[in-house]
């Protein structure tokens, strides 16, 4: 009775497509997933289609990228009532900021002499979020960089020269649009945004669990979140962060947390 809860499909930056991802769940033998693309619930009912009819539980999840005072930090949502008019209409926003961010950064990249277009951009994208992996690629494309990683050591990193801040949207607004869709919010990856201090001011806002377990944190980095879960009354849960073979994320279910727990 094992639940993977954060995945990335090709509705944001996964390499895999939703009804892909149920196969590798079922072969894993998982009894749950979430998928949780970036600002996006658009791979939710084709993951939910091709686990119908199967034991895999399919929970409607989604990952918003945030940040506070220079640090990125990410709130998942899960169990939303995601079809909600006013729900995808915020994520319309963000994503639209999303295409005005890549534009500059593509620009920016081009003033350094990385010279690439929105338009491959987008290609690669296809009806995804856009997402700085999608730009990655065009950089391996154009053979500027090696892989993905490449190019967010080199470049797309917040401090590197293609790099662009996101329009300012901080966690407590994303626990608030999470909550209008009916969803739990939860921080995601605390151990590397490493802004513990928002704990208890999320949690008075609404912050009903933390992603305890992940597979860039320690085995301080677990105790100290499960001792944050136990303080303040929350839901523990974990997943891979699972974005595909060749990134630097483990495969579907290396990660994640007993059924009973979520």
């Amino acid at each position: 009775m094992y639940a993977d809860l954060h995945i990335h499909s090709t509705a944001s930056d996964g390499i895999h497509a939703p009804d892909k991802i149920v196969d590798f769940a079922l072969k894993k033998g998982l009894s749950v997933i979430s998928l949780t693309d970036h600002d996006s619930t658009d791979g939710i009912d084709q993951a939910v289609e091709a686990a119908r009819g199967t034991h895999l539980e399919v929970i409607p999840g989604i990952e918003i990228n945030t940040d506070w005072e220079e640090t990125e930090v990410h709130i998942l949502g899960y169990y939303l009532d995601y079809n909600l008019r006013s729900f995808q209409d915020t994520l319309d926003e963000i994503r639209q900021t999303r295409e005005e961010r890549a534009k500059k950064m593509v620009d920016k990249l081009a003033d350094i002499g990385v010279v690439l277009t929105y338009e491959q951009v987008k290609r690669i994208a296809g009806e995804a979020t856009i997402c700085r992996p999608h730009i990655a690629q065009a950089m391996i494309e154009g053979g500027y960089v090696s892989s993905i990683k490449d190019a967010f050591d080199r470049y797309l990193s917040r401090g590197k020269p293609g790099y662009v801040p996101r329009t300012k949207l901080d966690p407590f607004s994303a626990i608030a649009i999470i909550e209008r869709a009916e969803g739990i919010p939860v921080l995601a990856h605390p151990g590397l945004s490493k802004r513990d201090d928002l704990i208890p001011a999320l949690v008075k806002k609404g912050l009903l669990g933390i992603e305890v377990y992940y597979p860039f944190h320690t085995t301080d980095m677990v105790d100290n979140y499960r001792w944050f879960c136990q303080k303040y009354g929350l839901v523990m849960t974990g997943g891979t962060d699972y974005h595909g073979p060749g990134t630097e994320y483990p495969h579907l279910g290396e990660v994640g947390v007993e059924k009973k727990i979520c």
